[in-house]
């Protein structure tokens, strides 16, 4: 498998910043870690080895990104509105920096990735998709929590005005805005949940997402797998194979 590792300095989040990438033809995903995780750890985790036969047969190219959960949503010593802040820092990493990046590597600036992540990393593929989708043609989420007013992330409903346009339930909840809801339906959304344990809360946000997108008419594949099916590698590793191999995600590669 060939497999690369880029490293540098990023003014906007004042430190180097580091990402992998996996494949050398195909169409290109953009990987979120899980909570506070590293850019090595869909490796790691098994995923890439799990993907092997879809990377090494060019049909898709990973890029696997860094995150700074730990100063953003898991940094309780700070008030909200900072929070948010770095946040912001890290989305222009994103957008300004990876995304450059992976335009050129994958020969053209006209490439958009799929995002895609498993437990955190389902937030933010979710969040970057629907504040870019302009830069983004679709996103795979898999059990993934989709508002910050949760007690993990030590936030409450008065909380939420200063994350506001990061939690996508809410600000999703609020979209009027014609470009926006015209990009999410010419785009393929893919969001996944088992019903087994440690799913509970990720059940329920993707509910409500599946609501949300009915009410706003935007087409998504929101699938609900049994209660059998627990948040965990094993799990994701199936339901990734799975959704390379359907009809939604051919949809998106050949957008």
């Amino acid at each position: 498998m060939h497999v690369e590792e880029h490293r540098w300095h990023s003014p906007r989040l004042g430190r180097e910043m580091v990402l992998k990438v996996y494949g050398h033809w195909g169409a290109p995903i953009l990987v979120f870690p899980c909570s506070r995780g590293r850019y090595y750890d869909y490796e790691t985790m098994g995923m890439v080895g799990a993907l092997a036969d879809f990377i090494d047969g060019g049909r898709i190219k990973l890029f696997c990104v860094d995150s700074v959960d730990a100063e953003t949503w898991y940094d309780f010593s700070v008030p909200p509105a900072e929070r948010n802040r770095c946040h912001e820092a890290y989305d222009g990493y994103i957008v300004h920096e990876v995304v450059p990046f992976l335009q050129h590597h994958c020969g053209g600036h006209e490439s958009r990735a799929t995002t895609n992540g498993c437990s955190m990393g389902a937030y933010h593929a979710v969040n970057f998709f629907l504040r870019h989708p302009d830069l983004f043609a679709g996103t795979i989420a898999l059990s993934g929590l989709y508002r910050l007013d949760r007690v993990e992330f030590g936030l409450g409903a008065d909380d939420i005005p200063a994350v506001y346009f990061n939690s996508p339930i809410h600000y999703l909840a609020g979209m009027t805005d014609p470009w926006f809801l015209e990009q999410y339906r010419r785009s393929t959304i893919v969001i996944c949940v088992g019903q087994g344990a440690w799913e509970e809360e990720a059940v329920a946000d993707t509910r409500a997402m599946k609501t949300l997108f009915e009410q706003k008419a935007v087409p998504a594949r929101v699938d609900f797998w049994g209660f059998d099916v627990n948040h965990d590698w094993p799990w994701w590793y199936k339901q990734m194979r799975y959704f390379l191999d359907s009809d939604s995600f051919r949809r998106f590669a050949v957008s």
